[in-house]
C-alpha cells in the first residue's frame, strides 16, 4: 500500500533515472534512449554486445542504469504488496522486447501479474460506479477530495480441491485470479463454448464465465473461434 515512504523511495529512484539519461545524452549526442534501452534488455540476457553497443554501453553507462530500474521495480512491487513476484520477475529479459521460450516459471509470475492487475482494474471500476476515484495526483486534480486508501494486497486463495459439491460440479471461485485461473486451465484441456464452460459450475455462472474468457482474451491467452463460438488457448 502506499504511504509517504513508499511514494518518497520510488520518486527518487524515478529522478535518479531521469538525471542519469539526460545527463549522459548532454554528454554524448549521438546517445538515444532507443538505442539504452536496446542495449539495457541485452546486458539482461547476457548477449554478445556489438562494438557500437559496447560504445552505447560505455557512454550511457547502462550498467547502472539497469541497477536502478531493477531497485525501481522493486521498489513498485514493494508498494503494491507483490513482493512475492519480484524475485520472479525483476531483472528478467524479455519485459521490454519479445523473448521465444520464456522460462515457465517467469510466464507463470507474468500470467499472475497481470491477473492481479485485472482484479485490482475491477476493483476500481465497481469504486468509481459509487463515486470513489483513486487520484493519480489529488492535490492538483481534487484538492478538496478525501482520498481513503484501499488494500491492493492479493487475495488468498479460494479455490480448493473439496469444493465440488454433491453434483460433482465446483462452485466457481469467487476472486477474480482464481476464476481466470480455472477457466485458463479448462481450455488447456479442449476448446469451449462459455456454456460449456458455465456448465462445468454450480449454478452455471455464465456472466461470470464471459467476463473471465473476455479478461483472458485481453491477456493474449484465450481466443475466441467465431465460426465454431468456441474458446481456446491463445
Amino acid at each position: 500500500m502506499l504511504n509517504e515512504e513508499h511514494a518518497s523511495r520510488i520518486g527518487r529512484l524515478a529522478d535518479r533515472i531521469d538525471a542519469h539519461r539526460k545527463c549522459q545524452q548532454a554528454a554524448y549526442k549521438s546517445l538515444t534512449l532507443t538505442g539504452i534501452y536496446n542495449v539495457l534488455e541485452k546486458l539482461r540476457d547476457g548477449s554478445q554486445l556489438t562494438d557500437k553497443e559496447k560504445a552505447i554501453n560505455q557512454q550511457g553507462l547502462v550498467s547502472t542504469l539497469l541497477e536502478d530500474h531493477d531497485a525501481l521495480d522493486r521498489a513498485v512491487f514493494e508498494t503494491y504488496g507483490w513482493s512475492d513476484l519480484a524475485d520472479k520477475l525483476v531483472g528478467r529479459p524479455g519485459a521490454t522486447t519479445p523473448l521465444p521460450d520464456k522460462p515457465a516459471d517467469q510466464a507463470e509470475a507474468e500470467e499472475e501479474l497481470l491477473m492481479r492487475l485485472v482484479e485490482l482494474n475491477k476493483q476500481r471500476a465497481e469504486e468509481e460506479s459509487r463515486g470513489i476515484v483513486r487520484w493519480l495526483r489529488p492535490e492538483y486534480q481534487a484538492p478538496d477530495a478525501v482520498q481513503t486508501e484501499v488494500n491492493i494486497a492479493p487475495k488468498a486463495a479460494t479455490v480448493k480441491p473439496e469444493a465440488a459439491t454433491s453434483s460433482g460440479k465446483a462452485t466457481f471461485p469467487k476472486a477474480i485470479p482464481d476464476q481466470l485461473r480455472v477457466l485458463r486451465e479448462a481450455l488447456a484441456e479442449r476448446s469451449h463454448t462459455a456454456k460449456s464452460l458455465a456448465g462445468m459450475f454450480k449454478r452455471k455462472p455464465m456472466k461470470s464465465v464471459e467476463d473471465g474468457l473476455q479478461s483472458l482474451a485481453a491477456l493474449g491467452i484465450a481466443e475466441y473461434e467465431s465460426e465454431t463460438e468456441t474458446w481456446h488457448t491463445a
